[in-house]
């Protein structure tokens, strides 16, 4: 299921992330919904390198730049400097490309 950046924002209107979005697309989903606890508990126990990147990016948002960067290694990207909402959206587009 290919899904564009701007339809997956447009499904932040519902009520929870589609079904077929794997746990970090969906982590990426509640925190766009302001739940970053939810999004948090969706990728903390995943493994790979996708649940590592909004993991990162979590921490980032929470100001613990120490703990993003351990998950930035982790997901083997770069620790983002940009505009949070930038990182956003570049982590989604990555995702929703695969």
């Amino acid at each position: 299921m290919v899904v564009s950046v701007t339809t997956f924002k447009a499904s932040l209107a519902g009520d929870a992330p589609a079904k077929e979005h794997a746990p970090p697309l969906a982590g990426l989903w509640w925190l766009a919904k302001g739940d970053w606890d939810q999004a948090h508990r969706i990728v903390q126990d995943e493994s790979g390198r996708d649940a590592a990147w909004v993991h990162a990016h979590l921490h980032r948002v929470e100001g613990d730049l120490g703990n993003a960067s351990y998950w930035y290694r982790q997901a083997g990207q770069p620790v983002a400097t940009d505009a949070l909402d930038i990182e956003w959206e570049r982590i989604a587009s990555a995702l929703l490309g695969r």
